[in-house]
């Protein structure tokens, strides 16, 4: 059992909610950056220039792998607990189709993004810009989704408490 900041065992009500919590500020995160690089940080690609574009290639990969592996590490773990272990019954299908989605967002990370990452560290290509831009969308919209979801979780923990509660 985990312990609380004062040394006391937590709760598995208080695990639930931590658990919860943590899932749905990674995602949330992720959903915040990934429609900045959609709408902003991608399509500034092509106006790099040729001659510093590569080392701005290296540069990119490297900085966004710092800012973005802790968010996505939390929100896998996250995701599979819950898929695994849902804190309530209302919860199940949420995290299940929340899961999913992040499968999806993965695997489009895994055939798209960075395939096109490790074409554009040798120069600038428009082509391959283009399908980066194009199939990112698959993961902003996955994100998107996936926000949703993390919210519709929350809310039934809402709906737990307030029958615990009484409210």
């Amino acid at each position: 059992m985990a312990l609380g900041s004062h040394g006391e065992r937590m709760t598995p009500e208080a695990l639930s909610w931590a658990l919860v919590l943590a899932h749905l500020s990674a995602t949330l995160f992720m959903t915040g950056l990934i429609w900045f690089v959609q709408v902003v940080h991608y399509p500034l690609k092509s106006s790099v220039g040729d001659a510093t574009f590569r080392d701005y290639q290296a540069r990119h990969v490297t900085r966004t792998g710092w800012v973005v592996g802790p968010p996505m590490l939390i929100e896998a773990m996250s995701a599979a607990l819950l898929a695994l272990a849902p804190p309530n019954d209302a919860a199940a299908l949420p995290a299940i189709i929340g899961l999913i989605t992040l499968v999806v967002v993965w695997a489009a990370t895994a055939l798209y993004s960075v395939p096109a990452h490790g074409r554009l560290a040798a120069g600038f290509d428009q082509a391959t810009h283009r399908r980066l831009v194009r199939s990112n969308w698959v993961r902003t919209w996955g994100w998107s989704l996936r926000s949703g979801v993390a919210i519709w979780i929350l809310m039934t923990m809402q709906g737990a408490l307030n029958t615990l509660t009484g409210a």
